[in-house]
């Protein structure tokens, strides 16, 4: 019996559950707190051509979207004709896969009755891949780590003994680092049961056809998305901290009907430290901040990524060519939505919000025995903070929430358990979100000592020290972030720095920016936030002439 489009739809919710299934495995498996704490992950099923059907909701929209083109590298590099039952795929390739080294990328081809029909494909960071360590300084890629290009992790079920070997002897963590490959493999294959179940239930045996639905549909919806758009050109500039320079990320929309184009020249050139990003972690991030104001109802997969035409000239930041260093990608990926949503306001006023902190807070740890005779081990720490989102039109910004990555902060207990740290604070920074109509969200204040016997040396990876998140349609600048020790000494916003026993370091995360002038907001908002100390008596007078009255 030939499936109708109501049987589509059905199987097309049903693909949901299979890969949110699937990154439930992996997060339940994984060994990274990365993983299995903040949902720092992407997964999903994609058809024959490598084109992605289905991405489960948990998960990042940086692994999820660079995903969806990676899978079909692996076909090109692989070749289907040597695809066989129980193989699976492997890449950290930055370039080929999510944008940076940490993230290794695994695909397994799903066979049906012995006929190939399909893949699963995860991503995940893992805390360590060797090199220098997640963090901005190297001058190369070769510095950052070990690079496993496109190549079976198993064949016919038999894992590639040399290649766990290669990774074990190149890293920090080889049991942690190590575990997580495997639980990716397994995400994979919890995915593969599943989706055999639901194929058996609904008597199909390929995917070709509830994929070419999938696309058609999910195509034909984000272009009539488009076209509501007001056909023109808009463009917008944001100045950001960069490393050794400050960043210009420039775009210029183009919206002709059913088109829309991205266009990132007259960006910055690229960086001599790991600041850069690869183009397909570019268009990731630039697709993401398009389709949440203009189609977001619209599930997504390959069908709905397509209408964005997103380009950005080979040798500028935000295309960097290889072997440039790439490791912290993230931070300025990361502020490409606000980027694109600046141009998009132009079109659509009243809908996109303010600027936001955007780029993660993360801090990479390595701590280490203060006597190297003592025994004590060392460890890899990995957190993950937010600063405060942009105010939206007609609500405040969420406070130390992570836009756009749309990953968890580890739990300070789950952070204390991997390593000899101590995190004495963890509280939202008062007076950090930009005054508005509606008030941008709040950064947070995070304090970090080493454990008696311990110094600690952390990767610094931060931006929006310099330059803030802005405001729109008169609202007010977010706080800009610090970073010190307690005792006040200042310490860089990127790069490798110590801290040493004793001493407690400091992050004081930036806000977001406010919407509206601050004389529109009600007085009773003003006072509330007062009150719940969110704000400062000082703003409260200054930023909108509240006086308790």
């Amino acid at each position: 019996m030939t499936p109708t489009a109501i049987d589509y739809q059905i199987m097309w919710n049903r693909l949901i559950a299979v890969v949110e299934e699937q990154a439930t495995t992996l997060i339940r498996t994984a060994f990274s707190t990365s993983v299995r704490e903040a949902g720092d992950l992407s997964a999903g099923l994609f058809d024959r051509q490598g084109r992605m059907m289905a991405q489960a909701v948990t998960g990042t929209p940086g692994h999820v979207n660079a995903m969806a083109e990676s899978v079909t590298h692996f076909i090109r590099e692989i070749g289907l004709q040597h695809l066989y039952e129980g193989d699976v795929l492997i890449t950290n390739d930055p370039w080929m896969g999510t944008g940076h080294l940490h993230d290794i990328t695994v695909v397994t081809p799903v066979f049906r009755k012995g006929v190939h029909i399909g893949f699963f494909a995860c991503t995940a960071h893992v805390v360590d891949i060797g090199g220098r360590g997640f963090g901005p300084d190297a001058g190369e890629v070769f510095e950052e780590g070990l690079l496993i290009p496109i190549s079976k992790f198993a064949e016919r079920g038999e894992v590639n003994a040399f290649l766990i070997k290669m990774v074990r002897a190149n890293v920090r963590t080889p049991d942690q680092t190590v575990g997580d490959m495997y639980s990716l493999a397994a995400c994979n294959e919890a995915g593969n049961r599943r989706l055999q179940a639901m194929l058996d239930e609904f008597g199909i045996d390929g995917l070709d056809s509830l994929s070419d639905f999938i696309m058609v549909a999910s195509e034909r919806a984000t272009r009539e998305a488009i076209a509501r758009v007001p056909a023109g050109t808009y463009r917008n500039t944001m100045r950001v901290d960069g490393f050794e320079a400050p960043i210009d990320i420039v775009v210029t929309l183009k919206v002709e009907g059913e088109r829309l184009i991205a266009d990132f020249d007259g960006t910055s050139g690229m960086s001599a430290f790991g600041v850069n990003v690869p183009e397909v972690y570019t268009r990731a991030y630039a697709c993401y901040g398009l389709k949440c104001a203009i189609a977001p109802q619209v599930p997504n997969n390959t069908g709905s990524l397509l209408p964005f035409e997103i380009i950005a000239r080979e040798g500028s930041i935000l295309a960097a060519r290889r072997p440039a260093p790439v490791s912290i990608r993230h931070v300025l990926g990361h502020l490409v939505p606000d980027v694109v949503l600046g141009a998009l306001h132009q079109a659509l006023p009243g809908v996109v919000p303010a600027e936001g902190s955007s780029a993660l807070w993360n801090i990479q740890i390595s701590a280490r025995a203060t006597d190297p005779d003592s025994g004590l081990p060392g460890a890899e720490i990995l957190m993950f903070n937010s600063g405060g989102t942009g105010a939206r039109p007609a609500t405040d910004g969420l406070s130390a929430t992570a836009f756009p990555s749309g990953v968890s902060t580890m739990s300070v207990e789950a952070t204390e358990h991997v390593g000899p740290i101590i995190i004495w604070r963890k509280d939202l920074r008062e007076g950090s979100g930009g005054a508005g109509t509606m008030r941008g969200g709040l950064g947070q204040v995070i304090e970090i000592e080493a454990r008696d016997g311990y110094a600690f040396w952390f990767n610094a990876m931060f931006d929006r020290v310099v330059h803030p998140a802005r405001g729109r349609e008169g609202g007010g600048t977010g706080a800009r972030g610090r970073v010190e020790l307690t005792d006040g000494t200042v310490l860089k916003p990127k790069g490798r720095q110590k801290v040493a026993g004793g001493k407690r370091l400091r992050l004081s995360l930036p806000g977001g920016g406010g919407y509206g002038p601050p004389e529109g907001r009600a007085r009773a908002s003003v006072a509330a936030d007062l009150e719940a100390d969110l704000i400062t008596g000082k703003q409260a007078r200054d930023d909108y002439g509240y006086d308790g009255d």
